[in-house]
């Protein structure tokens, strides 16, 4: 009986012990991580020279939007039936022209569709080439 007994105990010691491990311990020995220092703030100069060097065109005036949205609406009319929603993808789109991407076509095509507004990769073609030759995507 004294051999149960000893047996049971030394069981009961175990699990008390294992149990009193909780994953408040875990925590305690992992190194804390140390607060990062900040990075300084970029001037609007320094993130419009970051846009420019990715080949991301700076937002059109007036008069240069007027002619973008006149070039996708030829390329393909639905596309700017949301004006603000074309030129963002217009500019997002002079990344990937101007950084070599591949499928172009297909790129424009899900750049340009949006909410009710479906492109194909044939339109995207168009649109390719109507954002070249209105030299929108020069940077």
């Amino acid at each position: 009986m004294n051999h149960r007994t000893t047996t049971v105990t030394l069981l009961l010691s175990a699990v008390l012990a294992l149990s009193a491990c909780s994953s408040d311990d875990d925590k305690a020995d992992k190194p804390k991580a140390k607060p990062s220092a900040t990075a300084p703030e970029l001037t609007q100069k320094q993130k419009d020279e970051a846009a420019r060097s990715a080949g991301l065109p700076p937002k059109p005036d007036a008069v240069e939007r007027a002619k973008l949205i006149r070039a996708l609406q030829a390329a393909a009319p639905d596309v700017v039936r949301y004006e603000d929603k074309a030129v963002d993808a217009a500019r997002n789109q002079c990344m990937a022209i101007n950084g070599k991407a591949k499928r172009l076509d297909w790129l424009a095509s899900q750049r340009f569709t949006y909410k009710d507004v479906t492109t194909t990769e044939e339109q995207g073609t168009d649109i390719n080439e109507a954002l070249k030759a209105t030299g929108f995507c020069g940077v």
